[in-house]
C-alpha cells in the first residue's frame, strides 16, 4: 500500500498559446465520423478559440485510493462516516468499508468522490484542481490536430479504458500508454474533475489569457460551490467521443459515481 500511497509525480507545462475547442465547421463530420444525430453533444466544444495559459504543473495520473486514503488519515472531517452530509450525494466511497478500500484497487483511481473532496484534497497536497483549458492544453500535449491524448488515431482497447475494452470498471493508473508529455490516463478509467463551473456556452465568451469559469477560488469556500463543475476525458463506460481532447461534459459537485475522479495541478 505504501507504494500506490507515493505522491504522484507532476509534468511541467511551460507557458503557451494554442486553439481549444473545435471548429464549428467541423461538428456536421464529427457527426458522420462518430454517428452521432444529436449536434448539442458537439456544440458546447465550439467555438474554437485562442488561449494563452501561464507555466503549470500536472500530476502524471489520477489520484489512487491509497493516495485519497493518506488524505483522509491526515484530514478525519473529510472521512466516510464525518463528511458533511450536503457536500455528497449520499454514495461518498460507497465501496470502501469504512476507512478501508478493497486491497485490489490500491492503485486504482479514487472515484464515489465529491468535487468537494477533490478541491480538498488538492489544497491539502499544496496543488489545486486543473482549470479546463490546463486540461485540455495538457491532453494536446502540443499536438494542434490531436483528436485524442495520443494522437489521430482511432480509440482502440490498446489504447484506453472505456466501453469497447470490456472492463467494465476502472484500471490501475498507468495501465495504457502515455500521452507525448508523459501523463498517464487523460482518455478513459476515469472523468476527472477540472476546476470550472459547466457553461455549455462559455467558449463564445472567453477570457483570452487563464480563463476559468465561475472564477477562481479563495481557500474555503469551495464548500459553498452548487453549479455544476466540468468533467473531461471520458471513463471506463464511455465511448470513443467522450475520449476526445475537446470533449466536454459536467457533473454536480456533490456527484460521488463510480466513473469521475480527479488528478491535481499547480500554478508554476
Amino acid at each position: 500500500m505504501s507504494n500506490a500511497a507515493t505522491p504522484t509525480a507532476m509534468v511541467s507545462c511551460r507557458a503557451g498559446v494554442f486553439q481549444m475547442g473545435t471548429p464549428s465547421r467541423r461538428l456536421e463530420q464529427i457527426q458522420q465520423a462518430y454517428r452521432i444525430s444529436y449536434r448539442d453533444l458537439f456544440t458546447p466544444e465550439t467555438p474554437q478559440h485562442e488561449v494563452q495559459l501561464d507555466a503549470f504543473a500536472i500530476d502524471v495520473h489520477p489520484v489512487t485510493n491509497a493516495q485519497f486514503l493518506a488524505f483522509l488519515l491526515a484530514q478525519p472531517e473529510w472521512q466516510p462516516d464525518r463528511i458533511a452530509p450536503e457536500l455528497h450525494n449520499g454514495d461518498y466511497l460507497k465501496h470502501w468499508d469504512g476507512m478501508r478500500y478493497p486491497a485490489p484497487i490500491a492503485s486504482h483511481p479514487v472515484v464515489y468522490i465529491c468535487w468537494h473532496a477533490a478541491v480538498a484534497y488538492a489544497q491539502w497536497a499544496n496543488k489545486r484542481l486543473p482549470t479546463e483549458a490546463e486540461w485540455e492544453y495538457a491532453a494536446r500535449a502540443g499536438q494542434a490536430e490531436a483528436e485524442f491524448p495520443w494522437g489521430a488515431t482511432p480509440a482502440d482497447p490498446s489504447r484506453a479504458n472505456y466501453a469497447a475494452s470490456g472492463v467494465h470498471t476502472t484500471t490501475p493508473v498507468g495501465s495504457y500508454p502515455p500521452n507525448p508529455y508523459g501523463l498517464f490516463d487523460l482518455a478513459g478509467n476515469v472523468w476527472e474533475y477540472c476546476l470550472d463551473e459547466w457553461q455549455a456556452e462559455y467558449y463564445a465568451s472567453s477570457p483570452r489569457a487563464n480563463p476559468i469559469a465561475g472564477g477562481g477560488l479563495s481557500h474555503g469556500n469551495a464548500a459553498r460551490v452548487t453549479t455544476r463543475r466540468v468533467i473531461r476525458g471520458g471513463s471506463w463506460g464511455g465511448d470513443p467521443i467522450n475520449l476526445r481532447v475537446t470533449y466536454r461534459d459536467s457533473h454536480p459537485p456533490t456527484g460521488a459515481g463510480p466513473h469521475v475522479g480527479f488528478r491535481c495541478a499547480r500554478s508554476l
